[in-house]
């Protein structure tokens, strides 16, 4: 498989490749462009590590960087031997492949980081013909503590420059390279460069690929940049890239070099839009392009086609550079975009997206490794809309392995052993055992009862595996498939409560089997399709695909979750297929969406305040439920808007359980792994690994600041004070002046005491310290309460316009009628009624969150 690599076959190339390593060394790398170019185009590296490994002395570059030698730095080579190697001269691009470390044991170099966050790692490689060692027949691997790097990488003779270049999110403040030579073999390293990069540089958000779909979690993985090209224009050195990057021209890689020529522009011409830098590609990546060449046809229609090596064990990321630099108007240019002979953008239309000419715009595409052979296919081509002008276009390439399941880059086994896509070989061979064992004793039973077995036998225990609750140790479970009757008869027993049992062809047929175009929402479990039953009901039928361990897992957990759950602000199952080893569930359908998609991105009508509150406040109730509403109590682990859906009437339901836990017994926190979405985690939990009820507050404050400013709770596109909307939002909210960053749709809409109550509890919720946050009960009344604000507010203005009474009353005066009780302390406690929409509680001057909801039959719990 082709990586970075450098040749130095040719003089006048090394002269030009010398400054690939000129890299975020200098103090400040700038780069200003034309127009609309935002200010921030220049970043200076918190960490900058740069050592000449085996050399005895300081080298400078002609770029100007200087390496240090890892000699004269020995804080960072942990190493039981001092193999040092060099030579005179050679032909190489730098001087920093004239010397080597070597080792022939385990040896490790260490880094202290100033600043913990993305940053380029890169080792640099070059076989110097040395007596000592034969290092072209060198056979290693390279690790962090949590990545594998390499895998028994092998040298294999080559005589040439390799870089293999990384971006790692680094969490720990010191970090490691081990290297480990394979037997009879040495180790070696010429160069390693470890330097912080933008925040901002990889997205969380991208789109999937068969079928199109948005990606969300580029932030979790690591990468390895393969190929780095400038479409259409000449080799661009890092001296011309606003991050020191170098990009390659295109020409290698295209597959028929007559279907394509150059477009070029001046590079002081490209216009960059809000939220798109130099810092993403410079303007002379998009200042020149490759389209369609003239086929002397009145229709053109054929495909410009590159071709990259690829590993099919690993999925990758390729980020597309576009910019319209050959239109000579608007809305003139429509074109596809194939990866690997699958759609990735239909008809993109760069003029509408942007709103300019010559303005950039980039795409990152996630290609699932499952749709990969040992090649990735990129092609552009006409959109097949007699629309505009015959052409495609495209500026620039980043292609970029992705890491899998266990961390790795190269090879399938993780550093702790563990091996992609399964558990370890001590669960494997206990599961084995207990497999084998079972096979026995369920042989000897087949024989004993053999003719005693009923007709329907094999369909009433082909119950999946998946379908086990894990959180009981209760044979019932066990007790009641066996004698739950037919599956036909639409209902299982209460035991499973696992709703009515669908024979795959009846979903088959509710999906129009399983069609492309009734997804809606796909995830690592697989893919969920809008249906419809018999009785003409909508469902949503999340199907699991069986080859991800991570979609069995979330089903299980989800069916643990649910079969226990029970609650107007909670989604419901439906029902269940376990057919053909299918394993799928049948939700209710949500009509529309996610809470999310109605605060921004989506460009549906603007909520009303009144509207976010009520959503808020069934989200809340959900969740309250969940801590507190069965014995052991739930929490969820991954709550943020998208995971809030909302139904025909706009009731708000808590959905997808995959990552929830039991809660604690007896002890304040459960110690597990660090799972969750980026912007809602909880940083306690993220330090300690130590999950709380809190944790769930903690993400339910960010929903609060989602849905009072309407933005997303990271976006990397933004100024670097603003990318986490929980620290932004707090910073305004101490300066008292909160309401400048809100929805803009909500301006003079909102009684500023409702704000004021909602943006308290947002606050509460973001406490440093778990112990430190309201529970999800005090929450909830606060919500309440503000909503009651509101609807004084609400009702006041309608009088003032009516010219009927001058006196606004009291929140509790205007309030609907509602049931009420009182708890233990004579306080009273207001209780929602049934079919009401989403439930209203009064505001009352004293509180306790545990006391409000000591019954809960009044919350609708279904």
């Amino acid at each position: 498989m082709s990586s970075l690599r450098l040749s130095s076959s040719s003089s006048p190339m090394a002269i030009l490749l010398v400054v690939l390593y000129a890299f975020i060394s200098f103090p400040t790398i700038a780069f200003s462009s034309f127009g609309a170019a935002p200010a921030a185009t220049s970043f200076s590296p918190k960490d900058n590590f740069l050592l000449d490994c085996g050399s005895k002395s300081t080298t400078a570059l002609a770029d100007g960087r200087i390496f240090k030698s890892d000699k004269q730095s020995t804080q960072f080579l942990q190493t039981k031997e001092d193999l040092q190697v060099s030579v005179p001269s050679a032909d190489v691009p730098s001087p920093i492949y004239l010397s080597a470390r070597v080792f022939s044991e385990e040896s490790t170099y260490t880094f202290h980081l100033t600043q913990p966050g993305w940053h380029w790692v890169r080792l640099h490689f070059f076989a110097m013909p040395v007596t000592e060692f034969d290092l072209k027949k060198a056979s290693f691997s390279v690790e962090t503590e949590k990545f594998v790097l390499l895998h028994s990488f092998k040298m294999d003779n080559n005589d040439q420059t390799i870089v293999k270049e990384y971006m790692l999110n680094l969490t720990e403040q010191s970090f490691s390279i081990k290297f480990q030579p394979m037997k009879n073999s040495v180790a070696f390293i010429n160069a390693i460069e470890v330097v912080s990069a933008p925040d901002n540089l990889i997205s969380d958000e991208g789109s999937a690929l068969f079928p199109v779909n948005s990606y969300s979690g580029l932030s979790k993985f690591s990468y390895e940049y393969v190929y780095r090209l400038n479409v259409g224009g000449p080799l661009i050195s890092s001296q011309n890239d606003s991050l020191g990057r170098t990009w390659e021209p295109d020409e290698q890689f295209i597959k028929e070099k007559n279907l394509a020529k150059p477009a070029t522009a001046e590079a002081n011409a490209i216009q960059y839009p809000e939220g798109v830098t130099p810092l993403i590609a410079p303007a002379t990546v998009y200042a020149s392009a490759a389209q369609m060449a003239d086929a002397e046809t009145v229709l053109p229609n054929f495909n410009i086609t590159w071709n990259f090596e690829a590993d099919p064990s690993f999925s990758y990321l390729l980020r597309l550079h576009f910019c319209d630099i050959v239109s000579k108007s608007l809305n003139d240019l429509y074109f596809n975009v194939y990866v690997n002979g699958k759609t990735a953008i239909s008809a993109l239309d760069l003029s509408t997206l942007t709103q300019g000419l010559a303005t950039p715009y980039y795409k990152d595409i996630v290609v699932n490794s499952s749709l990969m052979s040992n090649s990735l296919s990129l092609q552009i081509g006409p959109s097949k809309e007699n629309t505009g002008s015959r052409n495609a276009i495209l500026n620039g390439v980043e292609v970029m392995k992705m890491s899998n399941s266990v961390d790795s880059l190269d090879g399938e086994f993780g550093v702790d052993g563990s091996k992609a896509g399964s558990s370890s070989r001590g669960t494997v061979a206990a599961v084995g055992f207990a497999m084998m064992f079972g096979a026995f004793v369920g042989l000897g039973a087949m024989v004993i009862k053999w003719h005693k077995r009923p007709q329907d036998w094999q369909k009433r225990n082909s119950f999946s595996s998946w379908l086990l609750p894990l959180h009981t140790g209760d044979t019932s479970f066990m007790t009641s498939k066996t004698s739950m009757g037919s599956h036909k008869s639409g209902f299982n027993s209460s035991t499973l409560g696992l709703g009515r049992y669908f024979s795959f062809q009846e979903l088959q047929e509710a999906t129009k089997n399983f069609d492309s175009s009734a997804i809606i929402g796909v995830g690592g479990f697989g893919n969920v399709y809008l249906g419809e039953i018999d009785d003409g009901t909508k469902v949503a039928v999340k199907r699991g695909n069986p080859q991800s361990e991570q979609g069995i897992t979330e089903f299980q957990t989800e069916i643990q979750m649910l079969s226990k759950l029970r609650h107007r602000h909670l989604v419901s199952l439906i029902g269940y297929c376990d057919e053909n080893s299918e394993m799928i569930l049948v939700y209710e359908y949500m009509s529309n969406g996610p809470f999310r998609d109605h605060l921004y991105g989506k460009n549906l009508p603007p909520m009303s305040w009144k509207q976010r509150l009520e959503i808020s406040i069934g989200a809340a109730r959900g969740l309250h439920y969940l801590h507190t509403g069965t014995a052991q109590g739930i929490i969820h682990r991954d709550v943020k808007t998208t995971n809030i859906l909302l139904d025909e009437n706009f009731v708000a339901k808590v959905a997808d359980f995959g990552l929830s836990k039991d809660a604690p017994m007896g002890q304040g926190h459960v110690s597990t792994a660090v799972k969750g979405s980026f912007g809602y985690l909880d940083p306690e939990y993220f330090r300690r690994q130590q999950l709380t009820d809190k944790s769930d507050v903690y993400s339910f404050g960010v929903v609060l600041f989602e849905v009072l400013c309407a933005r997303p709770a990271i976006n990397p596109q933004l100024p670097r004070e603003q990318v986490n909307l929980a620290e932004w939002a707090m910073q305004w909210k101490r300066k008292g002046l909160l309401e400048k960053v809100i929805d803009p749709h909500l301006a003079g809409t909102i009684n500023p005491e409702s704000m004021k109550k909602f943006a308290e509890a947002a606050e509460k919720c973001l406490a440093e310290h778990g112990v430190d946050r309201p529970t999800m009960g005090d929450v909830l009344w606060n919500l309440e309460y503000a909503l009651q604000l509101q609807e004084a507010f609400t009702q006041g203005k309608a009088e003032e316009e009516s010219n009927s009474t001058t006196t606004v009353a009291s929140p509790a005066a205007v309030a609907a009628p509602s049931t009420t009780s009182s708890t233990s302390d004579n306080r009273p406690v207001s209780i929602p009624e049934e079919n009401t929409g989403p439930a209203q509680v009064h505001a009352i001057d004293e509180h306790s969150g545990t006391a409000m909801f000591a019954q809960f039959s009044g919350l609708n719990g279904r």
